[in-house]
């Protein structure tokens, strides 16, 4: 392992606080935890990337415009709504929630993050929200890390956190992220709210540039169903307080931050397709020897998007028939004689026909929880990997309505 990992998540950095609370958003009766505040005893530099679905949800909109001129230094979320599609109204609900740490904690509004998840199209019961905002800033502790991760799961079935520690410039830098998201997966920022801390001294365009790099390397790698959400949301926040010469952008400092940030962030992505909704399979797709990177992604993400593709998969079966057809529609350029396609190291398709792998060793392989494909181009040196899933039956079910919830929404005046 490159990085020593240790325990806290977002807290563990030094000079960074969290707190969680049940507020009942999305179930006034249930007690789990879907409140959370991040906040730096420090000022921070910060940076985000959003969603880059047309159709953008409130805290969205509102975190971005915060991150434009300002730097933010706390970040509120929510998991029950996603204050999506909920015009004006919407906006000031996000508004008010970053007021409402905002003025305990003696800070401005714009520095504070607001991220939300949960069901789209109803407005924030902001009754259950505001009255929290006292208890969460009182909240605040260095070892609730894990209490945020827990409070923005919506469908997950486990919090996911990691935290590391790394020597840049001779000083001890670490490294704390949470994330959130199991559905709604698909590589454009994919879907998932995540938060990054650091005690790195870094510059804003150091870490931006890194964020960006680490963003595309992780999240924008990995897919479950194919669908982009509107909540989107990765807001990065560095206090400074491991010390030392500030990290500059395009020094070796810089390069090592991002490797770091970029190792903790493919980690948790990798635990998204992992515990995606009804998941079976945990599938790397690498492409090899395509003519640009370009065609070499535009190839593994038809691949890993492919539904008869992701049910073969999720049957036990090797089709590599599926696969090569998914290549052939990528609009990739592709020569179908020159193809192999490999399960793991055993070749299921050579120069674009079968191979001579016997199938049960090729069903051994689709049996597994884990496993690779490997398609070779054979056209230039651009390589490719993204990180998928098969698609189950139970993902389906799992997904087919929200009705009960929507009713009960009308009858408390949360839909017109």
């Amino acid at each position: 392992m490159p990085y020593q990992t240790v325990k806290g998540g977002v807290c563990a950095p030094a000079g960074f606080l969290a707190s969680a609370v049940s507020a009942g958003i999305k179930n006034p009766d249930a007690e789990r935890l879907d409140l959370a505040l991040i906040y730096s005893e420090h000022p921070c530099v910060s940076s985000g990337t959003f969603t880059t679905n047309r159709v953008k949800a409130a805290p969205v909109r509102v975190s971005h415009a915060h991150l434009r001129n300002n730097e933010i230094r706390a970040i509120i979320a929510n998991s029950g709504n996603a204050n999506a599609c909920t015009g004006i109204k919407g906006l000031e609900d996000a508004r008010t929630m970053a007021n409402c740490v905002a003025k305990p904690l003696k800070i401005r509004r714009r520095e504070v993050g607001v991220c939300s998840t949960g069901v789209i199209g109803l407005r924030m019961p902001m009754e259950r929200i505001t009255p929290h905002g006292q208890d969460l800033v009182d909240k605040l502790k260095p070892n609730n890390g894990t209490k945020v991760a827990k409070a923005i799961m919506t469908s997950d079935t486990r919090h996911k956190e990691l935290a590391i520690t790394t020597q840049i410039n001779g000083k001890e830098v670490t490294i704390g992220a949470c994330v959130k998201g199991a559905g709604m997966i698909c590589p454009s920022m994919a879907t998932m709210l995540c938060f990054v801390t650091t005690d790195a001294k870094v510059s804003r365009n150091c870490l931006e540039l890194c964020l960006l790099e680490a963003v595309e390397a992780s999240f924008n790698r990995i897919t479950i169903d194919g669908d982009m959400s509107t909540n989107d949301t990765v807001l990065a926040l560095a206090n400074g307080v491991a010390g030392g010469s500030r990290i500059q952008r395009n020094t070796k400092g810089c390069r090592q931050f991002r490797d770091a940030l970029e190792w903790v962030l493919t980690n948790l992505a990798k635990d998204i397709v992992r515990d995606g909704e009804r998941v079976t399979k945990f599938v790397t797709v690498e492409v090899k020897n395509a003519r640009t990177y370009l065609d070499a992604k535009k190839v593994a993400e038809a691949v890993a998007k492919s539904q008869l593709v992701k049910a073969s998969w999720n049957g036990n079966d090797p089709n590599w028939g599926r696969i090569i057809h998914a290549v052939g529609y990528s609009r990739a350029p592709i020569r179908e004689e020159l193809i192999d396609i490999y399960y793991e190291d055993l070749p299921a398709c050579i120069g674009g026909l079968v191979a001579d792998t016997p199938l049960d060793k090729l069903r051994e392989i689709a049996r597994e929880a884990r496993f690779k494909i490997v398609i070779d181009l054979n056209l230039g040196k651009s390589d490719y990997t993204i990180y998928t899933s098969d698609l189950s039956p139970e993902y389906i079910d799992f997904n087919r309505s929200e009705y009960a919830y929507w009713n009960q929404a009308r009858k408390e005046g949360m839909v017109e």
